[in-house]
């Protein structure tokens, strides 16, 4: 099985994180460790990283695994590297985003929650990415898009491919 720690840029930030919370109280640092974890394991929380994780904030790994299980934030499973959210919820569906799915499908090749071949996309539908007012929204890693049209998402695929 692999290993996980964090490298030593991260686990400098990692002590700088845990310096904002009082040392009791230092286990409420998890949710910023996790993204410190998942940013360095190619978005991703694999098993070692968790334990890693709920290592160093002394948490036994069920309790980690719950949390990032539970945030839609945190993947874990492996990701491509462009990783494609599709808004689900009632504004994205009454403005189109089946639309935008099955635009998405077709031009990848990929199911809702699969992952490309070649790793480069991964495809799933998330609860909320906080762009209703714009809807549809879609958000490939860190960048949003809203008021997204299929043939829009065939030309950001196409130039990412």
């Amino acid at each position: 099985m692999e290993k996980f720690i964090f490298n030593e840029e991260n686990a400098n930030l990692a002590k700088q994180i845990l310096t904002k919370y009082p040392p009791a109280r230092k286990k409420s640092a998890i949710l910023p460790l996790l993204h410190l974890a998942q940013k360095q394991n190619n978005g991703w929380l694999s098993t070692p990283a968790l334990e890693h994780v709920g290592d160093y904030l002394e948490l036994p790994y069920v309790k980690v695994y719950e949390i990032g299980s539970f945030y839609s934030m945190f993947n874990l499973n492996p990701i491509g590297k462009y990783h494609i959210q599709v808004c689900g919820t009632t504004p994205c569906m009454l403005c189109g985003s089946k639309e935008i799915v099955s635009t998405l499908e077709k031009t990848l090749g990929i199911s809702m929650g699969q992952v490309s071949n070649d790793g480069k996309f991964s495809l799933v539908e998330v609860e909320c990415v906080g762009g209703c007012i714009k809807a549809p929204v879609i958000q490939i890693n860190e960048e949003q898009y809203e008021n997204i049209t299929p043939a829009q998402v065939e030309e950001i695929i196409h130039k990412l491919k």
